[in-house]
């Protein structure tokens, strides 16, 4: 793929798996952000010490990464054609949703800003992808999402669920498969004491979610 501006696919792949990952927790553990890309700690520690030196990166010792003001906009712009593309895939080309996200990282490096806004324009200019997330402005903006993890619940809460941060392929499948689609209502009714399963029910009836995948479902209490 060609590079755009000096950043190369490697670059923005990094750049949105720290913005995804601080999405979740803030501060983004190294050991986190290789388990995002498959890749050992050492591969990863090398890449931020390189995003370090360009200034894209704060790297905190035994605690972890966060975007500068230049890297969270180098992360906002291919958040932007990634939320896009999942758009067309879905809206155009009518493409499952546990599919989209994987599909779209493809072609997030394959295209520069006038494509990418000449889709905006055909789309009609979306504010969130399929999976809920906010798509951000030109400028890199959004409006702070009101929302919160499933993970903060307890037994008895109703909410609906509002957006699915990044998660595998398979996850989303799991999410489909069960219909924990963005705006479906949800009960939180149980929480496994031994394990964090959550025990949730929808209208088509009882499914369980692991921990880590109730931090990346965001819910609000309000109503549907």
């Amino acid at each position: 793929m060609a590079e755009k501006a000096g950043v190369g696919e490697s670059t923005e792949m990094y750049l949105k798996s720290i913005d995804e990952l601080m999405d979740e927790t803030g501060v983004v553990p190294i050991s986190a952000l290789a388990d995002r890309l498959g890749i050992t700690a050492v591969s990863a520690s090398e890449m931020i010490r390189r995003l370090q030196e360009q200034r894209l990166v704060d790297h905190r010792p035994y605690k972890g990464v966060t975007l500068t003001d230049s890297g969270r906009r180098l992360a906002s712009s291919i958040l932007r054609r990634q939320r896009l593309w999942e758009c067309f895939l879905s809206d155009q080309l009518g493409l499952p949703w546990d599919r989209l996200y994987d599909l779209a990282c493809q072609l997030e490096h394959a295209v520069g800003p006038e494509v990418t806004e000449a889709l905006a324009d055909l789309l009609g200019h979306p504010t969130t992808c399929p999976h809920g997330n906010p798509i951000p402005s030109p400028e890199g903006k959004w409006e702070p999402a009101l929302d919160r993890p499933l993970s903060q619940l307890a037994p008895g809460d109703q909410a609906t669920i509002r957006r699915v941060a990044a998660v595998s392929s398979a996850s989303l499948h799991y999410l489909a498969e069960h219909g924990l689609l963005p705006g479906t209502r949800i009960t939180l009714e149980a929480i496994e004491p031994t394990d964090d399963l959550r025990r949730l029910r929808t209208a088509r009836g009882e499914v369980v979610v692991g921990n880590q995948m109730a931090r990346r479902i965001h819910v609000d209490l309000g109503g549907s």
